[in-house]
């Protein structure tokens, strides 16, 4: 799998075969989301909005929405609060305030309850409002709106004399009365405008009255991330640490899968590949402490990375690939002396191929067919050692699919080079799916098969 694409498949796969283990994983990270809730306390966030009269630039709402957080509000908020907190530095992290569409500048307030996130956002605003309006009327020039105020009322006293002229002229027919009456209106309209010019060009013109639009609304849910969300976070968090780790694990896997890399890693031939019936004992660990009850518990006794097996093609088809091997084994044998079968220890798939492999190249040499007899035995793969050569004339390793890399199995070569064994072939043993047994008719029993351990005693 190292060199090969991770698919959706391998995906699926990995989920079937590891799915108590991931399932776990999951409820660990739903506990540790859990326990984060309840180190986190509840918040409760609401807002309340301020509308600024008037026309606005942008700039102009973004500096306002700054002054609404400015140490000199909340500071005035903390006291209006009772004094309660770290002053305004501490309500700083609590208060937000941002300008919205149509003038408003919108000021969110979070606190430990509803009743508090909503007591602090409305004195928020209304102490940003206050500030405001003390801001404009400090900055006023008392002359200056003095003399503003008189110029208004004598514009107004002008266009109200101008209205009472145009009512007096009368309507005449007369040229020079229509010529009164529209000089009269466009004198009228042009003190209008003045007038509107006014006040627009007037210090904070329409800018000192602001707002607020109603109290902020009491919050109902808590703000993110809640406790429900922090659960399902946990959860899914450490069921996708899993199942990345089984992929980066298995895509820097260096275990060898294919015949033709076993036989090279080892410098022998491949003679074959022999069909061992899927058997969850075949694969999984041997003993029953409690590290083997908890592996297979979990499913970590079943390789996820390796295919599905195939399916068999029953026992007539076991027997022709037996058969295959030991016509190969008896064309290679370098003497008519047995051969030594080397299995891996702990590669159960290996030791049951080997077990029926001895047994049937017993029967075929009691048949006269010629094939050498086969000793099996098991060799460590941390510290390999053969015993010396006796009566056998070679050594022909069995080894299980994706169990070994090259430089482990490279050490079984070795230490048959060591002891004079030379090494005659490679055999790849792999697990198949096997129909049930069908029950025969009127209660016949159906033979059972020989153990590998059996036909490893029947071989000897």
């Amino acid at each position: 799998m190292s060199d090969d694409t991770i698919r959706l498949v391998t995906v699926g796969r990995l989920i079937r075969r590891r799915g108590r283990l991931l399932t776990v994983l999951a409820v660990l990270g739903a506990l540790a989301g859990y326990g984060t809730s309840a180190l986190l306390p509840a918040r409760y966030t609401t807002s309340a909005s301020v509308l600024l009269p008037g026309a606005w630039e942008e700039r102009e709402l973004l500096t306002q929405a700054q002054v609404a957080t400015s140490s000199v509000v909340l500071d005035r908020v903390t006291a209006g609060l009772g004094g309660t907190g770290a002053g305004g530095g501490g309500l700083r992290e609590r208060v937000r305030a941002e300008a919205a569409d149509g003038n408003i500048v919108r000021i969110s307030g979070t606190a430990g309850t509803p009743e508090g996130a909503q007591r602090l956002a409305d004195l928020v605003a209304r102490e940003f409002v206050g500030f405001a309006a003390r801001i404009v009327g400090d900055d006023a020039d008392p002359e200056a709106a003095a003399r503003l105020q008189a110029l208004r009322q004598t514009v107004t006293r002008t266009a109200r004399r101008v209205t009472e002229l145009a009512e007096a002229a009368g309507p005449g027919t007369s040229v020079e009365s229509v010529q009164t009456r529209t000089e009269l209106a466009k004198l009228h309209t042009s003190l209008q405008e003045a007038m509107d010019k006014l006040e627009q060009a007037a210090p904070s013109a329409g800018k000192a009255n602001m707002v607020v639009m109603g109290a902020a609304a009491r919050p109902k849910d808590e703000t993110p991330p809640t406790r429900t969300q922090l659960v399902a976070a946990g959860a899914l968090l450490f069921f996708l640490l899993a199942v990345v780790g089984h992929l980066a694990a298995a895509r820097v896997s260096r275990r060898l899968r294919t015949e033709a890399e076993l036989a090279a890693a080892l410098g022998a031939p491949p003679l074959g590949t022999l069909d061992v019936p899927d058997e969850r004992s075949a694969s999984g660990p041997e003993g029953g402490g409690l590290g083997a009850r908890l592996r297979r518990l979990l499913g970590l006794d079943v390789r996820w990375e390796v295919p599905v097996p195939y399916a068999s093609g029953g026992e007539a088809g076991l027997l022709v690939r037996h058969r295959r091997v030991c016509a190969r084994l008896r064309d290679r044998s370098p003497g008519p002396e047995g051969l030594l079968v080397v299995v891996p220890e702990g590669d159960a798939t290996a030791r049951r191929a080997a077990g029926r492999l001895a047994a049937e190249a017993a029967s075929a040499a009691a048949a006269g067919d010629g094939c050498p007899p086969l000793r099996v035995v098991e060799v460590p793969v941390d510290r390999p050692m053969v015993a010396d050569r006796a009566d056998e004339s070679g050594a022909l390793v069995v080894l299980g699919a994706g169990a070994w890399t090259a430089g482990e199995i490279g050490g079984i070569a070795e230490a048959c080079a060591d002891a004079g064994h030379e090494l005659v072939g490679v055999v790849l043993a792999g697990p198949v799916r096997t129909r049930p047994a069908r029950s025969a008719r009127r209660g016949a029993a159906v033979p059972a098969r020989p153990s590998g351990d059996e036909t490893v005693e029947a071989a000897r």
